[in-house]
């Protein structure tokens, strides 16, 4: 899918000298050099590959960066406007593509982005068994925790929950799994196993509500979990016996148990299992697991 979006400029230097097994991310700002992350790890892209010296890197400019956004829309930027609202673009594959640029607002609400100057394009990447060390202690003989995945952006959330949700399909065909998918970005190849259901692109209340009405689903998975909505959502689903398993934004168990919108879920012990990532030894690094009273059970 790169190289319908990428030019040949980014793309052959990419493919030929990088590669995209390790790449988690491709960061372009207008009149800057290219940034790339790989393993967790910070680079320039140059014309022989990644490199630390500014001198060789290649830089972006605001006619490339529309170029890449306008090819990611597939030739048609009014078919993913209500992407481009919420400040990304969501391939087929599963690459994220975020926005930077003029936000228009229109009675309160993001009508549309212009003079777009900035890009992240997020690498999915699927790891077998990166979730196998913690999962014991979210799924149990008879039962499943409510579990919230913690960490920084790019920690490796998303994949972590691919691969949940993959050993959750593959070990037991008993449980209906849903997956709220609603950035586009869990769902790639056969990343989620063959027996889960997905409803893309929707809003956790949507998702949560309809999911629960049309598909009866045993356990719901969904990502980035940040908006009062959200809280909502996950409460009405716990209320229906529906278990949940999520993820947010946070760089520590500490910090998590600040974040405001977060208070009820965490007075009401919705979650009874909170797994922290971090990128100390790379993207999806486990930190340690605790339970709904924040006393840790796991640690490494």
């Amino acid at each position: 899918m790169l190289e319908k979006i990428l030019p040949d400029k980014i793309f052959l230097p990419l493919s030929r000298k990088v590669g995209f097994g390790a790449l988690n991310e491709i960061r372009m700002r207008a009149d800057k050099p290219i940034l790339l992350s790989v393993q967790g790890q910070k680079f320039f892209l140059s014309e022989e590959g990644k490199t630390r010296s500014l001198s060789s890197a290649i830089y972006a400019n605001a006619s490339m960066i529309e170029e890449i956004v306008f090819r990611a829309s597939e030739c048609s930027i009014y078919s993913v406007s209500e992407q481009i609202k919420k400040g990304f673009i969501a391939t087929p594959n599963g690459i994220r593509i975020g926005i930077g640029g003029n936000v228009v607002e229109e009675g309160g609400a993001v009508k549309t982005m212009t003079g777009f100057s900035s890009i992240n394009i997020r690498i999915p990447h699927e790891i077998k068994n990166c979730c196998l060390k913690a999962y014991s202690s979210i799924v149990g003989s008879f039962s499943i925790h409510n579990t919230l995945v913690i960490s920084p952006p790019g920690g490796g959330k998303t994949t972590f929950l691919r691969d949940l949700v993959f050993q959750l399909s593959d070990r037991n065909l008993a449980y209906n799994v849903l997956v709220l998918d609603e950035r586009g970005e869990l769902n790639i190849g056969k990343s989620l196993g063959l027996y889960s259901d997905v409803i893309s692109f929707a809003s956790k209340k949507i998702g949560f509500e309809n999911g629960i009405r049309s598909l009866a689903p045993n356990i719901i998975v969904t990502d980035e979990l940040s908006e009062w909505e959200d809280m909502e959502a996950v409460k009405f689903a716990s209320n229906c016996g529906v278990k949940i398993i999520a993820s947010t934004h946070c760089d520590s168990i500490e910090n998590f148990q600040k974040k405001f919108a977060f208070k009820e879920i965490i007075d009401e012990k919705i979650f009874s299992r909170y797994v922290v990532l971090s990128m100390r030894e790379g993207p999806g690094t486990l930190e340690g697991i605790w339970d709904e009273n924040f006393n840790r059970i796991m640690r490494w």
